[in-house]
């Protein structure tokens, strides 16, 4: 069995990330394979002595012979949040050509309990997560839960008002740092085991909008109120801003998720894996402060 990973979307924030920390990990520059739509994007990796390949999800003719050779293939999701099924056709995509190819384990970044979940895009996830099983192939799922990061969406608008609009009611939501995210998931494709796992990667603690407020108030020294609002007067809002409709319903689902306690999941995979206890949210937005009130 070959013992190359590769990895989708290494242009990408999250696919960056994982190169890192499975090379901190003592994964060897011959042993991983960087995907990408845009391989000039990689040069530096490529200098490095990390083999690039061309990966273009919307071009399944050629995605077969990308895969060969490949022992584990990590498929990042992809970007497309276009309120069309092109997101799940190009995740379908890579999952059957990498099959086809003959990769030996596959491996999705995935979201917490899509089966349930509210959000526009969750059906993308669940979907591709029974293609991947019904493979019959090894696979690892990483449910990735918000990022810390997320918070750059809304909070630094938030912060120069000193208002957050919220139609979350009091629901929660656990978020752990997409560096940290990307460290277990490096962790668990650097081991040999061909036993199928998902992980679902959270944060230690599930935190309301007025305790993040209150820890953003703290970090900035900034005033911030939580404004509730209804769904029909947060789209409101967007639609004032000039948001587009597909994005509308994507955010809306977003605070229906947070309301209905679907983000509030904590486990300790992310702990267990990366052997420490994640980052909390109040020592990022300490360290990340300059990033919320520029």
């Amino acid at each position: 069995m070959s013992d190359t990973i590769f990895v989708t979307g290494a242009s990408g924030q999250l696919g960056q990330l994982v190169i890192k920390h499975l090379l901190a990990r003592g994964v060897t520059h011959n042993r991983i394979i960087a995907g990408t739509r845009s391989p000039e994007k990689l040069a530096g990796l490529a200098a490095a002595g990390i083999q690039v390949r061309k990966a273009d999800f919307e071009d399944p003719e050629r995605l077969t012979e990308t895969f060969k050779g490949v022992g584990t293939a990590l498929i990042i999701s992809t970007d497309a949040l276009d309120g069309a099924d092109r997101r799940l056709k190009q995740h379908r995509h890579a999952v059957l050509s990498a099959a086809e190819a003959g990769v030996k384990r596959l491996a999705y970044t995935s979201m917490p309990n899509p089966g349930s979940s509210l959000l526009t895009f969750a059906p993308d996830h669940l979907e591709t997560e029974r293609t991947i099983k019904a493979t019959g192939l090894p696979h690892v799922i990483f449910r990735n839960g918000w990022y810390h990061e997320n918070l750059l969406r809304s909070l630094p608008n938030a912060l120069k008002s000193g208002q957050w609009h919220s139609a979350t009611e009091g629901g929660r939501t656990s978020y752990a740092g997409r560096e940290e995210i990307a460290e277990a998931i490096a962790a668990a494709l650097a081991t040999s085991t061909s036993d199928s796992r998902t992980y679902t990667l959270t944060g230690t603690e599930a935190l309301s909008n007025e305790e993040i407020a209150d820890l953003a108030r703290g970090a900035t020294g900034k005033p911030l109120a939580v404004v509730h609002v209804t769904d029909e007067q947060f789209v409101t809002g967007m639609k004032a801003a000039g948001v587009p409709d597909v994005f509308i319903a994507l955010l809306v689902s977003i605070e229906a998720e947070v309301r209905a306690g679907n983000l509030s999941i904590v486990t300790d995979h992310l702990e267990s894996l990366i052997a420490r206890t994640p980052k909390r949210l109040a020592d990022y937005l300490e360290e990340a402060k300059a990033s919320y009130t520029a």
